[in-house]
């Protein structure tokens, strides 16, 4: 039977020929808020508030432009055949992967530029990212994106979803698994997780790499929900190699850092 939802309007309003799309305000506010909480924490733990802000104005465009290139590269297919498409960010299409990978890379080089550990620094960011991709993911949601196979109407019921949400999620015809909610939740208690882990002496990079861990899994998992996944192989997808590769190398910096003592510093000393 045919539904008769009006999904939501990707464009949130028009400045003339400028279509400003929720996508984009959603991922500006996520940013924004992800900026403010590493400001405060940076305050508190004896550092320049301002070095952030300044990591940022690096960070910002070329994780966009990593996220980009990643997904181009795994989409390449289509986009050797629409290279107008390429730019076109608004209609989504950007690998958190990829952006992650441009983040921590900016990161590094900016630490050493500063004189300030990196580590430190990432410690004191990774509830702040956790934050901000729980809050991006609903822009995927905006664009009836990033979802899981299909599934029934009584399902989504029985999840006890809104109904803006159950209505967003029937697209062209059939009801879809809404892994974006899936991972922003996930992302939300990661959220919770690293601010319990801030009040307990771990060592120094230690807080950052619990994130690395826990997005991961949770990534892994949903990613095996999605229709939508960039494939390594015909049989192996991206998200999931990475998920997998990255949680075997948090583990281990984590083992290598305490046998060598690079740990030694705790994240509760200011130092």
């Amino acid at each position: 039977m045919e539904e008769n939802f009006q999904p939501i309007d990707p464009v949130a309003f028009s400045l003339g020929p400028l279509q400003v799309h929720w996508y984009g305000i959603i991922i500006g506010l996520g940013i924004a808020l992800a900026l403010w909480l590493a400001m405060r924490e940076a305050d508190r733990r004896g550092l320049d508030k301002d070095l952030f802000p300044d990591l940022m104005l690096w960070a910002i465009p070329i994780s966009i432009l990593c996220a980009r290139i990643y997904y181009v590269i795994f989409q390449w297919d289509y986009y050797s055949q629409n290279p107008g498409e390429i730019l076109s960010i608004w209609n989504g299409g950007i690998a958190i992967h990829g952006a992650l990978i441009g983040a921590v890379a900016t990161a590094y080089v900016f630490a050493k530029k500063k004189n300030v550990s990196f580590w430190k620094l990432a410690d004191i960011a990774a509830p702040s990212i956790i934050l901000g991709q729980a809050i991006g993911r609903w822009g995927n949601f905006i664009n009836q994106e990033a979802h899981g196979g299909e599934v029934s109407r009584a399902f989504l019921e029985n999840l006890m979803l809104p109904e803006f949400i159950i209505n967003q999620m029937y697209i062209n015809g059939a009801y879809y698994h809404p892994t974006f909610l899936y991972e922003s939740i996930w992302n939300l208690a990661g959220f919770a997780l690293l601010l319990l882990l801030r009040k307990v002496n771990l060592g120094r990079g230690e807080l950052f790499l619990s994130y690395v861990i826990w997005y991961s899994i949770g990534r892994f998992f949903v990613e095996g929900l999605r229709t939508d996944s960039l494939m390594l192989t015909e049989s192996l997808r991206m998200a999931q190699t990475i998920s997998i590769v990255l949680i075997v190398v948090a583990i281990a910096l984590w083992g290598y850092r305490r046998v060598k003592g690079y740990s030694s510093i705790r994240y509760l000393e200011k130092g």
